[in-house]
């Protein structure tokens, strides 16, 4: 019988790519989402791949979200930790809203989506936990203090959840990656991109959504069992940690 796998804000962008990617590699998928129906509905009948509707930043949510999936399609052994926001300012202008919109979407969701995964992983003696985090949570980006804070947040999360779980059949890796061809990247204009992004990217291109989707398949599978409480950095030698 095929592992599941729940990925978050897996309807779009990355997300979208990785729940694709492990559907391919023969898991049974859900994919959460926030907000956006109609994108969420048009990804479902492109894939087949079962969608699910709640906020990763509501503990409550989360709790009743993962049961669902859990009664439609069996145990989740695989949890995709990708969805994340942005409110990007300079800190001195940013608002306390910017501020915990961000950081509960991108890293109080490490509690509300694991937490109640966790115990039946350890119980299985197997579980794979992916944390999508970004190039900015390991070098830092000016108008990303908060998104910043919270993908350096995860970084330390999954290597504190890793020593915990890793005599449990349980890892907990970590990939961030740079800068890639998602739609809102693709949104910022070209002269913009050729002369301020591309530059600082030695291979000399955006990163493909497939890439990092690639990257979780193998660290979703048997094979990876030996690799926990690392960070994978998918960036082109932007940054090199």
């Amino acid at each position: 019988m095929a592992r599941v796998a729940l990925v978050t804000g897996g309807t779009r962008g990355i997300g979208a790519a990785i729940s694709t990617a492990l559907k391919n590699a023969g898991y049974t998928v859900a994919a959460n989402y926030g907000g956006n129906d109609q994108a969420a509905n048009q990804f479902k009948s492109d894939t087949g791949i079962p969608v699910y509707k709640f906020d990763v930043s509501d503990a409550a949510a989360c709790e009743a979200g993962i049961r669902s999936i859990e009664q439609d399609l069996g145990p989740i052994d695989i949890l995709v930790n990708n969805a994340g926001i942005t409110r990007d300012g300079m800190f001195h202008k940013m608002s306390f809203d910017q501020w915990s919109a961000v950081i509960r979407t991108n890293l109080d969701s490490m509690f509300t989506c694991t937490r109640p995964l966790i115990e039946g992983m350890r119980e299985r003696n197997f579980g794979r936990i992916i944390i999508i985090s970004s190039i900015n949570g390991q070098k830092g980006q000016m108008g990303q203090a908060n998104y910043s804070a919270a993908k350096a947040g995860v970084i330390g999360f999954a290597k504190a959840l890793a020593l915990e779980n890793a005599n449990k059949g349980v890892t907990v890796n970590v990939i961030a990656p740079g800068y890639i061809a998602t739609e809102m990247v693709r949104a910022v204009p070209e002269e913009v991109l050729k002369a301020k992004i591309l530059p600082l990217i030695p291979v000399g291109r955006l990163g493909e959504a497939e890439e990092i989707a690639r990257g979780v398949v193998f660290l979703a599978g048997d094979e990876a069992g030996f690799i926990t409480g690392s960070t994978l950095s998918m960036n082109g030698g932007q940054y090199m940690a």
